[in-house]
């Protein structure tokens, strides 16, 4: 049996959105879904019990800031990441490529790997797709990713097809480091910036590879809405029926429905534990900055609609005193509701699916949120 297994269970009639289920050696997941990002080996703001309460069933740990503090060794020692941080559900680990990229002028990128100075004391760093497969097969993750070069937006097209070209021989070094291929997944990533054909032979070479799932890189790095969802239409249709397809890095609202119309299946972001800690919270009707004063005398949830532990016994005036007197449980309130309401959200989505609609779904959610 591999290690993780994809299970299409229904396709939507009305827009070809995939309803299915991952599954991996920590329990299994409907899909599509969204994945909270515990970027240090902990959700912001968020306990496990937490996660568990707002349905979260796999979470992200960072290979890039795990690997310079406390390091993968230490982890190791502790009995994997799943130990260490005490959650028993699901894990998926990038592979450090764009926080590697997001340095800009403190790296260098070479046919070897990536040079670059680590951002907490300066001291020279060094990741390969053997060294991050060594660091992923440390932490123990149930889905690993290969090590990519995630280029910025706009990016030349030389440039890009540079790129994409040694992505795909990094991601057959990964597949050849990957030591604990029983117990974890490697999934491939396709790049290819904002050039339909570039992605296009990304993903014709990387399924040539055979992984187990694939993720789709370098989206929603400053592009156009509308260039995204192209060139998800040009992408997944080449990606296997039968194996899991991820966006990485996408979680605004929109993104989550307009990708699971395009047939993807995963995705992930920091956006509602970032957003959450400076007070913006996700609503039915939009998003709204709960630390406005227009909010001092009101006495209703943050989201009638939402059925989170915060909006069933908060209101966002108490949620404001909190913000402005510097009250920690203010931000831990604002990311718990964001949290649950992008993850309710793709409960509705996936309902939407079983019953053929979400297209419907989609034009009804966007009218009352504003788009």
């Amino acid at each position: 049996m591999p290690a993780v297994r994809y299970e299409l269970t229904h396709v939507c009639k009305q827009t070809g959105a995939r309803l299915g289920k991952v599954h991996t050696p920590h329990g299994s997941f409907d899909t599509p879904v969204f994945m909270p990002v515990g970027t240090q080996a902990t959700v912001k703001g968020m306990s496990p019990d937490e996660l568990k309460e707002v349905d979260a069933n796999i979470i992200l740990g960072n290979t890039y800031h795990l690997f310079l503090r406390p390091g993968h060794e230490l982890i190791k020692r502790a009995g994997g990441l799943h130990k260490f941080m005490n959650w028993d559900r699901s894990i998926l680990t990038d592979s450090g490529g764009f926080q590697v990229f997001s340095l800009a002028d403190l790296r260098d990128i070479k046919e070897e790997g990536v040079t670059f100075k680590s951002h907490i004391d300066g001291s020279k760093q060094f990741i390969s797709p053997e060294k991050s497969m060594e660091i992923q097969n440390a932490l123990g993750s149930d889905i690993m990713m290969a090590f990519d070069e995630c280029v910025p937006y706009p990016c030349d097209y030389d440039y890009a097809k540079r790129s994409m070209e040694m992505t795909t021989r990094w991601a057959k070094r990964c597949k050849e480091a990957h030591k604990n291929t029983e117990t974890q997944a490697l999934f491939g990533i396709v790049q290819g910036s904002t050039y339909a054909d570039l992605r296009q032979e990304s993903a014709k070479q990387l399924v040539e590879l055979d992984f187990p799932g694939y993720g789709i890189g370098g989206l929603s790095v400053g592009e156009p809405g509308e260039i995204m969802n192209d060139i998800l239409e040009k992408t997944t249709p080449l990606l296997p029926v039968n194996k899991p397809r991820y966006l990485m890095g996408v979680g605004s609202p929109d993104y989550l429905i307009d990708g699971s119309i395009r047939g993807i299946d995963m995705f992930d972001c920091v956006l509602p534990t970032r957003i959450g800690r400076n007070g913006t919270v996700f609503t039915s009707r939009g998003r709204i900055i709960v630390r406005d004063a227009k909010y001092a005398e009101d006495f209703s949830p943050i989201d009638p609609e939402c059925d989170c532990s915060t909006c069933r016994n908060f209101t966002r005036a108490y949620i404001r005193h909190l913000f402005k007197s510097g009250e920690m449980l203010g931000l831990r309130l604002a990311t718990w509701h964001n949290l649950r309401f992008l993850i309710k959200l793709m409960e509705n989505i996936r309902n939407a699916i079983k019953n053929d609609c979400l297209a419907d779904f989609r034009q009804e959610f966007f009218s009352k949120y504003g788009y």
